[in-house]
């Protein structure tokens, strides 16, 4: 939800050259809805040359929206610890909350605890200080209020691509009704579970990259 694409570092490392990586981040000032950010997104797409779209919590609606579009270079979608509409439904009654919220006054170890879990690591707690410190609690509540009532679950049964959705076994954010949603709306996705927390792409780097180079290993010989 940073948007900054500095976590992202372990996992293009861990990727080991096999794919160029593109990280697309959002504006850290500006508070923007998934509209804006999905138009953002697709400015930056390739212009040539197939890819892989992968969105992470957060930006998974925003990947689907763009896949539901049919890029004619587009080869498959990944979800990592995403959803289609709000994962957790009952925090919409607090909806009327959000502009009071403290965002930025949330401990970091309570942040680490829901992302991170046991798995966290002075590292990965330096590493999300770092990021969460240069956006500012307008764009974070912004995106929170977009999380409440998103819902890209037609778009998402107009994807024609190859999906794989990464699921955490101890997810502390989204739960795997999530997933469930994934698989009922889209019955020939294929995922997978993996031992981490909700932060997977961060925790566990090595394990997540050998799953994305397996898919599209997968797509490369289906072409």
């Amino acid at each position: 939800m940073d948007g900054t694409g500095e976590l992202f570092e372990p996992f293009t490392k861990a990727l080991g050259g096999h794919c160029e990586v593109t990280i697309i981040r959002y504006p850290s000032s500006e508070p923007l809805n998934y509209k804006q950010l999905e138009s953002l997104s697709r400015r930056a797409l390739p212009e040539s040359g197939p890819f892989v779209l992968l969105g992470e919590s957060f930006s998974g609606p925003i990947a689907v929206a763009l896949a539901a579009a049919r890029p004619s270079q587009l080869r498959g979608l990944i979800l990592c610890c995403s959803f289609v509409r709000n994962p957790r439904p009952l925090l919409s009654m607090f909806k009327w909350l959000m502009p009071a919220l403290p965002i930025g006054l949330v401990p970091n170890a309570v942040l680490s605890y829901f992302l991170f879990g046991s798995f966290a690591t002075d590292g990965l707690r330096s590493a999300l200080a770092r990021a969460i410190s240069v956006v500012s609690p307008s764009v974070f509540r912004a995106r929170l209020r977009a999380v409440l009532s998103v819902d890209v679950s037609k778009q998402l049964s107009e994807v024609a691509v190859p999906f794989l959705y990464l699921r955490a076994s101890r997810d502390r954010v989204v739960p795997s009704s999530s997933s469930a949603t994934v698989s009922r709306l889209l019955p020939n996705a294929k995922v997978v579970e993996l031992n981490a927390p909700h932060c997977l792409l961060q925790a566990i780097p090595g394990p997540a990259a050998d799953v994305v180079r397996r898919f599209t290993e997968e797509l490369k010989n289906a072409l």
